[in-house]
């Protein structure tokens, strides 16, 4: 498809994600909806948008195009993406956001009762785009209307969290927003689970003022001295002692989280001000997850690129993981549940994520950063993030590119198919996406060709993970070689 690419569609605003796509795919969305509802009256759709500066603008075309199209829109203002996705819920949603990407660019995601639209329903929208739709008749136009409810997906967050761990009761935590949509919304949920919150870059902005908006260890280099400075020398950082006073500098941190613009991604920072691998944390929750179900066949959906810790965790507590491409948990999660009905057996998936981003099943379909903070804040007060990390097994990682021309990827890939196996007779071999090896040791590596880059991408897991990483990239570059000798 050309409009949408793994997380809907992104780009600039001036030149991409403009207010004439807006309106286009509005009313493509408009034109889905009434479809689907068969001839009944005007289905709804929620339209929320993230703090961008060019959000005001594409907001008010997408809203035309919808209700131009003869739907009922519900505006909700200026939204965290998952809860727009709370919001869809027995309806459509579109959120206008472009998540990590700077501030010049903007996004369209749409959902349909709680989840991301699936590459069909994306497909079927695009070709509505191409095809240049009319509007509906005049008399079928629609009024907006004016929801709240972003309160709501707050208490629901909460009632969902304080099933987990232990209650919070003071445990001093530290938030960057990155001015981003997090900031009406986790310091919120964990105060009123009794936390005690700082914020960092704590107002919405849409230029992004205080950091990028992408949280990684070097954007977030001023939560990671600003936690470490405040512990030095705390011997329990953020947690109470038995009489309820803080041991040490009352300004510990037990944690740090940090989010992304429009807060489906997390980062924890431990309380040395590192940030925690984002393998280690989804192996954390995939395994409290698994424990806690009672399916015969607990299930973590996951994609190619994810580390095999989450794998070791999860059998270790009695379940099993299922990968699906990059950007796709939604339809592994469909995927497993259609198995699960045909074969009639006690299979559920009971934890769905890749690095950053996270599905808590049992709260509902989208990707959520701001349940995941609350759940982990409940965790790490009933045992302490040290304790939670102990068991997980944290190897070196690598991820290396090696350059490959578009049109050579297939032919790159389909000798990789056999050329990796034959080079490494001892791993097990998965071709689903891409050629992931895994070894007896636990190690592995995934080979895979990019989808928007000249590059063929390597990772590896090992403890020695520089050999493993120079022997899958001998075994790539040959194959490069040869398909660019056969072209």
């Amino acid at each position: 498809m050309d409009l949408f690419g793994t997380a809907g569609i992104r780009g600039s605003a001036e030149t991409r994600v403009t207010p004439e796509l807006a309106l286009a795919v509005g009313r493509a969305v408009a034109a889905e909806v009434r479809a689907a509802a068969d001839g009944d009256a005007p289905s709804e759709v929620v339209l929320a948008r993230d703090g961008r500066v060019t959000g005001p603008a594409i907001a008010a075309a997408m809203e035309s195009g919808l209700a131009s199209g003869g739907v009922r829109v519900l505006r909700a203002g200026r939204l965290p993406t998952p809860a727009l996705a709370h919001a869809s819920r027995g309806r459509y949603g579109v959120m206008l956001t472009a998540s990590h990407n700077p501030p010049t660019d903007n996004g369209i995601k749409l959902f349909r009762d709680g989840s991301e639209f699936d590459r069909d329903a994306e497909r079927a929208v695009e070709d509505r785009v191409a095809g240049e739709g009319s509007p509906a008749p005049w008399d079928e136009w629609t009024e907006a209307e004016r929801v709240d409810t972003l309160g709501g997906y707050l208490d629901a967050v909460r009632a969902y969290a304080e099933r987990f761990g232990d209650d919070l009761d003071g445990l001093r935590i530290a938030v960057d927003c990155g001015n981003g949509m997090s900031a009406p919304a986790t310091p919120t949920v964990l105060r009123e689970l009794g936390a005690e919150v700082v914020t960092l870059n704590g107002n919405v902005d849409g230029y992004f003022p205080g950091r990028g908006s992408k949280p990684t260890p070097e954007t977030l280099r001023d939560l990671r001295a600003f936690i470490a400075d405040a512990n030095e020398g705390v011997a329990a950082p953020g947690r109470p002692t038995a009489d309820g006073e803080r041991a040490g500098d009352a300004e510990g941190f037990a944690f740090g989280i940090g989010h992304d613009g429009d807060s489906d991604r997390i980062v924890i920072v431990d309380a040395d001000g590192d940030v925690v691998h984002e393998d280690t944390v989804l192996a954390l929750l995939a395994e409290r997850y698994t424990r806690e179900s009672d399916a015969a066949d607990p299930v973590v959906v996951t994609t190619p690129n994810a580390s095999g810790r989450i794998d070791e965790r999860v059998r270790e507590a009695g379940g099993r993981v299922d990968r699906v491409r990059l950007g796709a948990l939604h339809e592994g999660i469909a995927a497993v549940r259609a198995d699960a009905a045909e074969t009639g057996g006690d299979t559920r998936v009971v934890f769905a994520a890749e690095p950053w981003k996270h599905i808590h099943v049992g709260f509902g379909g989208w990707i959520d950063g701001v349940a995941s903070a609350a759940v982990i804040a409940r965790l790490v007060a009933e045992s302490g993030l040290d304790a939670l990390r102990e068991p997980i097994a944290e190897r070196p990682y690598r991820k290396v590119s090696v350059d490959c021309p578009d049109e050579a990827k297939p032919g790159v890939m389909e000798r990789l198919a056999t050329a990796l196996p034959d080079a490494f007779p001892d791993a097990t071999v998965d071709t689903d996406h891409g050629v992931r090896l895994e070894f007896p040791d636990a190690s592995w590596t995934l080979v895979r060709p990019s989808g928007t880059e000249p590059y063929v991408r390597v990772y590896a897991e090992s403890d020695e993970v520089d050999a493993l990483i120079a022997d899958a990239v001998a075994v790539v570059e040959d194959a490069v070689a040869a398909v660019g000798g056969d072209e």
